[in-house]
């Protein structure tokens, strides 16, 4: 078990650096199908990248998989028919991964795409992983075993809920870059050196510098932000050097910054591998406000049980049903909600929803894997 928990912790550390080294989309899934069946044996993978505002998929990168018919069979049975493990459903389930053989409770052939496809091309269990973020979903793994294979267990699809926040972050850099690159006028792309100087930025990473300004530290040269996130992408964009269990809180390269009008910035960094000089591409967006919903919590000074509270709230809840989710009372409930509301100096639910997600696209609050109020 020891063993196992250090293999994992490993594998975690890996895709963490994986998400950090600026890989293309292509590059970046087959890299993680290959780190990940070190912790989960698999024969095979499928990633698909979505519309975040649909979750219909948008392109499909396959590792000893299905051919392109049969995956196009495939996404007609998931918007047409009913079937166990739909996207939509993991995607609201509060767990962004689970096994065919845990659905089905063993009986894989009662789901009409493992009838009909997946057990005539030699496959048999299942494990899919909703890639999805506080502004959408924005890719959809499964990754796949062959007939006369054991199923996915329980720790294993734990293990993979656990690193699916990881592999989004990853995609969207990917996604991301690929956008900044093709000069996308939302999409701010720094190239930095290793000393910081900046070897290409396009209009909108100027604006966004513009915007972010140097606060009068005397001999800057970039946003403070801007150089605390390239030297954290370059400590993790490297290879593991050592075989002992990774920390489980790496930093991601990673920041949310205010401007000086008072919009909030997402920044990321990603080490290029390309070229004798590893360069560090800086990445800047403006943040949604799904994505600031956690930050104003946060700055709100919420417990975890009024987070979670929030949470369900945002998602439409009544206070009967929430009290049946997190297993309290209803008036239990209602006291959190009033100092909810006081905190938040907010009203009423309309309030409070418009106030963190002016957008009303509800983000989670709390961790994976959290627990429930109590």
């Amino acid at each position: 078990m020891v063993n196992a928990t250090a293999a994992q912790a490993r594998v975690r550390e890996e895709i963490v650096r994986l998400a950090h080294r600026g890989l293309s989309v292509p590059e970046f899934s087959r890299a993680v199908g290959d780190v990940l069946g070190r912790a989960v044996p698999a024969e095979g993978t499928c990633l698909m990248t979505t519309d975040p505002a649909t979750m219909l998929p948008t392109a499909e990168f396959v590792e000893n998989g299905l051919p392109a018919a049969e995956l196009l069979r495939l996404v007609e049975i998931e918007v047409r028919e009913p079937d166990f493990n739909t996207w939509v459903q993991l995607a609201q389930a509060g767990r962004p991964a689970g096994s065919l053989s845990e659905a089905t409770a063993g009986d894989l052939d009662r789901s009409p795409r493992q009838r009909e496809i997946r057990r005539p091309g030699g496959f048999s269990d299942e494990l899919r992983v909703v890639l999805a973020g506080g502004t959408g979903t924005w890719g959809q793994l499964t990754v796949f075993r062959e007939a006369k294979r054991p199923h996915f267990s329980p720790a294993e699809v734990e293990f993979v809920s656990s690193v699916a926040p990881v592999i989004t972050d990853g995609l969207r850099r990917g996604l991301f870059l690929g956008d900044a690159q093709a000069w996308d006028d939302d999409a701010g792309l720094l190239l930095l050196d290793g000393d910081d100087g900046v070897r290409m930025s396009n209009k909108a990473a100027e604006r966004w510098l513009d915007e972010l300004g140097l606060a009068d530290r005397a001999g800057a040269r970039l946003p403070l932000v801007i150089s605390a996130v390239a030297r954290q992408a370059r400590s993790l964009g490297g290879q593991a050097t050592s075989t002992a269990p990774a920390p489980a809180d790496l930093r991601p390269a990673r920041a949310r910054a205010r401007t000086l009008a008072g919009q909030w910035l997402i920044v990321r960094g990603s080490l290029l591998m390309d070229g004798p000089e590893p360069q560090v591409a800086v990445m800047l967006e403006a943040a949604r406000p799904a994505e600031m919903a956690p930050l104003m919590v946060e700055a709100y000074g919420f417990t975890d049980s009024e987070r979670r509270v929030t949470e369900l709230v945002a998602k439409g809840l009544s206070t009967k049903q929430i009290a049946g989710r997190l297993h309290v009372s209803s008036y239990t409930v209602q006291d959190h909600l009033k100092s909810i509301f006081a905190k938040s100096g907010t009203g009423s639910r309309g309030d409070l929803v418009a106030r963190l997600f002016l957008d009303h696209h509800a983000a989670s609050l709390t961790a994976p894997g959290e627990p429930g109020v109590r």
